[in-house]
């Protein structure tokens, strides 16, 4: 039995070893594909047009989830793209990794706006980039200015044709954990009158808030059906987000572990 757990625990920290050769590795190649996309967008930026500025954000996208297919044996398994409606609409997805951020630059349609913290506009390269896709960046510690502010930009955004991402919770939130969802994705629904698109995963447990570590395995995505918002306040629009993401979000595989 001892030299059998000795193999065990052998083995297992080979295989650990190597989750960790292979999580560094993709890393190099994500870092690289930031500087070399950034600066296509920051050179091309004032002369190409919006679209082909993001058909280029999706090919950095749809290339990083090769790459982790590849160098890590991370793949995903997406249920219920044919529920997108036909027209633009606000996404309210979960957050809990890196992952979503890219797996939703290449899943959803081309035309996408992002609601994200102001910090990451002063990335080098990255932050540079970002100015060219139409993104609304957003002072978490303004508060109400805050909301002011993503539902005037994104209410021209929506009328100029383009899907605006929102992650509520505003920070990544590790599986098994709750966060307040913020109100402001439900106040431009509200004021907008467009759909939610609500969005569950649980890519947090393969690749963690805060590791670089990532999991071979298959990551599920569950995209349900629009939430129609008129008529309907925005607390109200929040909890229907909320309780549908959290409830999907817990029948999900390794849901309540990090």
């Amino acid at each position: 039995m001892d030299s059998r757990r000795l193999r065990d625990g052998l083995t297992s920290r080979l295989l650990s070893g190597l989750i960790l050769i292979r999580s560094l590795l993709y890393e190099v190649f994500l870092v690289s594909s930031v500087v070399v996309y950034s600066s296509l967008l920051l050179f091309i930026g004032s002369i190409a047009s919006e679209q082909s500025l993001d058909r280029l954000a999706q090919h950095w996208a749809t290339l990083n989830l090769g790459a982790l297919r590849w160098i890590c044996g991370l793949r995903y398994r997406v249920s219920g793209l044919d529920k997108l409606p036909v027209e633009n609409a606000i996404v309210l997805s979960k957050h809990q990794s890196s992952w979503d951020v890219i797996a939703l630059r290449a899943l959803l349609p081309i035309r996408q706006s992002w609601v994200l913290k102001q910090e990451l506009m002063r990335i080098p390269f990255f932050g540079a980039g970002l100015k060219r896709l139409r993104c609304i960046p957003i002072d978490r510690a303004a508060g109400r200015r805050a909301i002011v502010e993503l539902v005037r930009e994104g209410l021209q955004l929506l009328q100029s044709g383009r899907w605006v991402i929102v992650f509520p919770e505003g920070t990544r939130v590790a599986p098994g954990c709750r966060h307040p969802y913020a109100i402001g994705g439900a106040v431009l629904a509200e004021r907008s009158g467009r759909p939610v698109v609500p969005i569950a995963h649980n890519a947090g447990y393969f690749w963690g808030r805060r590791s670089i570590r990532k999991k071979p395995g298959t990551i599920e995505v569950v995209i349900g059906p629009p939430i129609p918002t008129a008529g309907r306040t925005a607390v109200e629009i929040n909890a229907a987000v909320e309780e549908w993401i959290e409830t999907t979000v817990a029948a999900l595989p390794g849901s309540n572990r990090p």
